[in-house]
């Protein structure tokens, strides 16, 4: 594991936060620090930026950027359409069929790493911060990523691990505490509190009859109800809208308060306020949106990571 100690060059932070969908952004934040000779020393991640983090430090970015791209709606909705528990509604076989293909093998362990890599859970129980630092990468991720409601909360050392955007939705905190003298953070959550509705409902399907038709359908009001939709803006919201709703808002209210309390040396907010939480389908738009929030954010990078512009 090697981690920049010229004092010349400072350590670099590259702090992923939570955001469902809108992570695929990450992956365009990446590719465009590379292009540009900016590398992190250290990357942490919470939820998706987890996901997105631990693939680049075990070298399958490329192979995930590629999986994204080619998925279509249908193929988000396979992971939720039939196993459903009382943990929730993933289908977790195949969540560790991606997660072994696309982000780490399970035999892949966070120390052999050869860049420093965090990522943040809850426990479930205290409501505190659990940070995975070492361990199986995938097993971290799962925890990080383990949304209540839709991933079943997952088991540690006597303890009920969760999603860790509830409690530090974009992990600057962990990237310092790795030891990052400056820290790149993305920021999922800036734009997306008071935005219009503006996706599509789907009618329901005529198939779903019976038992399991209805946990499919229950399942895909989920999904649409996270995904935007065009309903009149004076119809009551429904159920699963305004969890998701209320997700985001508590999202927003923990990072600017964990922000204010631990700035980043450089916050980038990519405007993805349109991707509804599970649009996971919509990767291109979201890379191209983190590429471009690179961009424009390109010379403040270059003043903090080399001293010059």
């Amino acid at each position: 594991m090697s981690v920049n100690t010229d004092s010349d060059n400072p350590c670099i932070g590259l702090a992923l936060g939570s955001g469902a969908s809108r992570g695929w952004s990450h992956i365009g934040v990446i590719k465009a620090l590379l292009r540009e000779g900016i590398e992190p020393d250290i990357v942490c991640g919470t939820s998706i930026g987890a996901i997105i983090g631990g693939s680049y430090v075990a070298g399958n970015l490329e192979r995930l950027e590629r999986w994204v791209l080619d998925s279509t709606r249908t193929d988000v909705l396979r992971f939720f359409d039939i196993k459903l528990s009382q943990s929730g509604f993933v289908d977790t076989e195949r969540l560790s069929w991606f997660l072994h293909n696309y982000v780490a093998a399970a035999d892949r362990r966070i120390e052999d790493m050869p860049k420093k890599f965090g990522a943040v859970s809850t426990n479930l129980g205290t409501g505190r911060e659990v940070w995975f630092r070492e361990g199986g990468l995938a097993d971290a991720v799962r925890a990080s990523m383990a949304l209540p409601g839709l991933f079943p909360a997952v088991r540690n050392n006597r303890r009920w691990l969760v999603d860790g955007g509830l409690v530090n939705p974009v992990p600057v905190t962990t990237c310092h505490a790795l030891g990052a003298d400056v820290v790149i953070a993305v920021n999922l959550n800036s734009d997306i509190i008071g935005k219009r509705n503006n996706g599509r409902q789907e009618a329901a399907s005529t198939e779903n009859n019976g038992v399991l038709g209805k946990v499919k359908q229950q399942v895909r009001e989920y999904s649409n109800s996270i995904f935007p939709n065009r309903d009149e803006k004076d119809q009551a919201p429904g159920l699963f809208h305004a969890i998701a709703n209320s997700i985001n808002i508590v999202q927003d209210r923990i990072t600017r308060s964990r922000l204010a309390g631990d700035p980043a040396d450089v916050l980038l907010s990519p405007r993805l306020a349109q991707i509804g939480m599970l649009e996971f389908h919509r990767a291109a738009e979201a890379i191209e949106e983190g590429e471009d929030c690179v961009q424009k954010a390109l010379e403040e990078i270059r003043r903090v990571t080399t001293g010059k512009q």
